[in-house]
């Protein structure tokens, strides 16, 4: 009998916690749900016990809630402090009286995925011009030789393999490489005219990113829906879709296809500007197969914000670029080798050192852009739980998350005051995928964990987007 009790009251327990969220019961219902699966967990955030659940162990694509997965785990085993060296320095021998170098300019890549970033332009500011100076000032005046990248610090597959086709020409889908420049993004400029006409494309910038792309765009409507189709490291490729109609200046945000190169390029025509004539054309140490470099004389060095700055930037932009870069980092670091299957064996390691089930986790990419991901409510949540009360740099994380209504991806989101100064978290959004995963604190002073990612819902994400607003606010009220 008294085991018949206990077993009464864990089902009466269990019923509790499944149906006391009125708001998630009327999202559930709403027709655009009809054909959705949602995966929802909230934590105490002081002893990790659960407070709520619905399906919290349905593994589900996550989209960019993958990055606190990366992210947690870059800080808590690359350390906040770690920066990113770019090495610029030469080969051979140089003549101090003719100036004349007999040997490479080489610039070395140090895995830095903010090398030149629009999110830190006050941080780096002109350095390749200040590379250029650093040249001079070596007393370098002729090069017998070439500009070499040496992008050699991580592997030559910057996309993951799971990447969607239509997903890597663009800026969101532009792949890691171990020497990064420019958010590894270029710009196309069109002018667009009535309905159903063709758009004219009217400048590139940089212009020496100009490739051979096929303009097979038409102007319609008034939202984006323009692809850039062009593979890492190819030369030509091509423009479909569509993009808003009547604009003088549409942009178009498109994947640099060989960073190293352009930046072996650019540095090769600064030079020619500066009267430094190099003989031999830019290249990179992966189109020099037997490239090595013993001795490098250095002239200059360029170091990146550290790495709880870069994470800020990550979480609370969702950069795509910064999480790749990370995982192939942790590959490096660990593994010894920079590639995205040795960053996800590193990152399951450190998962199972925090003593966290990763059973309903499949881990594609860095980033989340890959549909193959999967991950469950549960595991995020338990994650977020470790980071707050055992995680050596809490602080550090938490303010990567954007502040609700008010930073980043969140700043469109949970503009109620009850969320004002009182929500975290992370969002995260592709095609019939919204998620979020974060910390709040209940009216009754208590702080929670929360995830909640829905897959194939149907209808518009605003919709979605308000009922998990509701949810969460319910939560907030009733704890």
């Amino acid at each position: 009998m008294l085991r018949k009790s206990f077993l009464l009251i864990g089902v009466l327990i269990s019923l509790a916690a499944a149906g006391q969220n009125k708001s998630l019961d009327l999202l559930l219902s709403d027709s655009s749900m009809t054909h959705a699966s949602v995966s929802f967990c909230i934590l105490n955030a002081s002893d990790g016990k659960l407070v709520f659940e619905h399906n919290s162990q349905k593994s589900l694509i996550p989209a960019s809630t993958m990055k606190l997965v990366t992210s947690s785990a870059a800080l808590e085993l690359l350390g906040p402090e770690l920066t990113f060296k770019t090495t610029i320095g030469y080969t051979g021998t140089l003549d101090r009286k003719s100036g004349r170098l007999h040997g490479d300019i080489v610039i070395r890549g140090g895995g830095d995925p903010v090398l030149g970033s629009e999110y830190f332009k006050d941080h780096y500011g002109d350095f390749t011009g200040i590379w250029l100076t650093q040249i001079m000032k070596a007393g370098i005046k002729q090069i017998d030789g070439r500009i070499i990248t040496d992008d050699s610090r991580y592997d030559y597959q910057p996309v993951p393999a799971g990447w969607l086709w239509e997903d890597s020409g663009n800026y969101y889908g532009a792949g890691a490489h171990g020497l990064s420049v420019f958010d590894n993004t270029y710009e196309i400029h069109f002018r667009t005219g009535a309905e159903n006409s063709y758009p004219v494309l009217t400048k590139i910038v940089p212009e020496i990113c100009r490739k051979d792309l096929k303009n097979m765009l038409v102007s319609s409507g008034y939202s984006d829906k323009g692809y850039v189709f062009a593979a890492p490291y190819s030369n030509s490729g091509w423009i479909a879709g569509s993009i808003p109609v009547n604009r003088n200046d549409f942009v178009l945000k498109a994947s640099i296809p060989d960073p190293p190169l352009l930046l072996a390029e650019i540095i090769d025509n600064k030079l020619d500007s500066a009267g430094i004539i190099v003989s031999g054309k830019p290249s990179t140490a992966r189109l020099e197969k037997d490239f090595s470099v013993k001795e490098l004389t250095v002239v200059s060095e360029t170091i990146s914000p550290p790495l709880s700055a870069i994470i800020e930037v990550l979480n609370h932009e969702s950069v795509n670029l910064i999480a790749e870069h990370l995982v192939k980092e942790l590959g490096r670091e660990y593994r010894g080798h920079g590639s995205t299957a040795s960053g996800i064996e590193a990152v399951y390691e450190f998962l199972d050192m925090a003593g966290i089930p990763a059973d309903g986790l499949f881990m594609e990419d860095g980033s989340g852009l890959s549909p193959l991901n999967s991950i469950n409510s549960e595991v995020i949540a338990k994650l977020l739980f470790h980071m707050k009360i055992r995680g050596k740099y809490f602080d550090d994380f938490y303010s990567s998350l954007p502040e609700a209504g008010k930073e980043g991806t969140l700043k469109s989101r949970f503009h109620d005051p009850l969320f004002e100064r009182n929500l975290r978290a992370k969002s995260g959004s592709m095609t019939r995928v919204i998620s979020y995963a974060g910390y709040f604190r209940a009216s009754s002073g208590k702080d929670l964990i929360f995830c909640i990612i829905i897959n194939n819902y149907s209808g518009p994400s605003q919709q979605i987007i308000a009922g998990i607003e509701s949810v969460v606010k319910e939560t907030i009220l009733d704890e």
